[in-house]
């Protein structure tokens, strides 16, 4: 019998909130399949940093047209450039949307740490998840998923900036 040690609902949640149009459908179906895949394979497969990289290329260009952003404004955000502007914070939550961290219109913390564990590489797993758990209280801030996403991701970047990875 197969055990899995993540729920495989990660992958699939808020499929038909993000997606409205086929070429962002396919574009979540491909990122959730390889999540999908991940989940089955286990710890020992998680992405490189290049491959997380490449992911996150595709979830960056359906979540930039969606909310209006340009490169300038969020090209350096993985080097923590965060520009406070209502569409950048959208954008933020796209991401973490079609990240599977979004749950209810909420990022959740148990997913976030979820998916670091089957996500990331092994160097910064412990460091990202100490630094969502130090984060934890920016959730509780902000009713709003734009500007919860982008004091999340700005509090993740001061806590972690080493192991910071955004598209």
């Amino acid at each position: 019998m197969l055990s899995y040690k993540y729920p495989i609902f990660i992958v699939f949640s808020h499929f038909d909130v993000v997606a409205p149009n086929m070429y962002d459908k396919r574009i979540q179906i491909c990122i959730q399949a390889l999540s999908l895949i991940l989940l089955l394979v286990g710890d020992c497969y998680a992405m490189t940093k290049q491959q997380l990289k490449k992911s996150g290329k595709m979830m960056k260009k359906s979540c930039m047209p969606k909310n209006d952003v340009t490169e300038d404004e969020v090209g350096e955000i993985e080097n923590g450039k965060f520009i406070e502007e209502k569409n950048v914070m959208c954008y933020i939550a796209c991401i973490y949307t079609m990240g599977g961290v979004v749950k209810n219109n909420k990022i959740a913390l148990d997913l976030m740490l979820k998916q670091i564990d089957t996500m990331f590489p092994a160097e910064v797993k412990d460091e990202l998840k100490a630094a969502a758990n130090s984060c934890k209280d920016t959730l509780k801030k902000y009713k709003d998923i734009c500007e919860s996403s982008y004091f999340m991701a700005k509090c993740l970047y001061d806590t972690a900036p080493d192991a910071f990875l955004f598209p």
